[in-house]
């Protein structure tokens, strides 16, 4: 079973230059509530450790590169990010670490509904039982 699912952009352009718009309950299969992006991000430094409860979110690497670390609790599945025309989604109740990341990797994350610090689990332990 494959943990990693993949939405792939129309990506317009010409001699001018490129363009991928992302569109909520379009390419975006969802409504798009929140927007973030990580980036510089230090040498060996892991980012996330967590999951939803309820959250739906995706990843696109706008630039450079980075791995992430996929977990359902009974399956784990790490992916490479390298494509800014490709959205990773993170399904609720997906353990998911970022790490290996370029210097210039820039982590858009597109998230279904607001922050709730409510929603997160953080303990690793805690999110195993959760998926028990």
């Amino acid at each position: 079973m494959t943990l990693a699912r993949y939405v792939e952009f129309a990506v317009r352009g010409d001699q001018l230059g490129w363009l991928v718009a992302l569109e909520g309950n379009r390419n975006v299969p969802f409504a798009i509530k929140r927007a973030y992006y990580i980036f510089g991000t230090k040498s060996g430094v892991r980012r996330g450790k967590h999951a939803h409860r309820q959250l739906t979110q995706m990843m696109v690497c706008l630039a450079g590169q980075c791995k992430v670390m996929l977990d359902d609790g009974r399956n784990c599945e790490e992916v490479a990010l390298t494509r800014n025309d490709c959205g990773l989604m993170l399904d609720r109740m997906i353990w998911h670490e970022m790490y290996d990341f370029s210097p210039d990797c820039v982590l858009l994350v597109l998230a279904d509904n607001w922050y709730d610090e409510t929603d997160y689990l953080r303990d690793y332990d805690a999110f195993k039982a959760a998926c028990a």
